[in-house]
């Protein structure tokens, strides 16, 4: 019945009036039980087990307020200072780097990095930190801000998601032998993961020549902003 798909108009409802998400996500869930028929120790059950199957992100979601914390008592600033100090460091530079590293611990099955923990509070402050300091400016341009925002997210879009399936035992891998098996068509892990090999080894290529095109982009960029002021 449509009266069961109640709960993703209470999300919706939710999220436009910015009711707190834990809140919102719980009522939606807790009421769609109930008009499926579901006592309340039922729908408890089920919450309880979804959070003990998923607690690795259950794990992540308690990292943010720490990071949060961090970032009040002046993380982005001090990394934006640090790599302001070191005369070669670029932007692009400091993306190829992290871009290298994501793809190697992505490769080696660890779960470290991600845009909140990573991008956020330090990658993205030490590429706009790297500019300001080489160019002695105190703020960047709307526009160029945006890019430099973007292009430190893409580094860890890149690392992540073609470093991943180079670990055997990626999720990713499990998922696609999963869908052949149940198709009746055997699949070796090895095999595929050795198959994403080269496919990361170009997406880090790739991202390291767009890295080091963006610091030329940057270059001309001041240029034309120091000759209109």
């Amino acid at each position: 019945m449509v009266i069961k798909l109640i709960g993703i108009l209470i999300i919706v409802v939710g999220f436009l009036l910015r009711v707190d998400t834990l809140l919102t996500v719980l009522t939606a869930g807790v009421i769609t039980g109930l008009i499926s028929g579901m006592d309340i120790m039922s729908i408890l059950n089920t919450m309880g087990k979804a959070f003990v199957d998923n607690r690795s992100m259950s794990l992540f979601v308690l990292t943010l307020p720490a990071i949060a914390l961090a970032e009040k008592h002046g993380l982005r600033e001090q990394a934006a200072r640090l790599i302001g100090s070191i005369k070669a460091a670029t932007a692009g530079k400091v993306m190829a780097i992290y871009l290298v590293l994501r793809t190697i611990i992505a490769g080696l099955g660890l779960r470290l990095g991600g845009h909140p923990q990573f991008i956020r509070p330090l990658i993205a402050p030490m590429a706009e930190g790297a500019i300001k300091a080489r160019y002695g400016i105190d703020q960047l341009p709307e526009d160029l801000y945006e890019e430099v925002m973007g292009y430190s997210a893409s580094s860890e879009n890149y690392g992540n998601f073609y470093g991943q399936n180079i670990f055997i035992a990626a999720s990713g891998l499990l998922l696609i032998q999963g869908v052949f098996k149940e198709a009746g068509i055997a699949v070796d892990l090895l095999v595929m993961s050795r198959y994403a090999i080269p496919i990361g080894i170009i997406a880090v290529i790739y991202g390291v020549i767009q890295y080091l095109y963006f610091d030329r982009k940057v270059e001309r960029k001041m240029k034309e902003v120091n000759k209109n002021a």
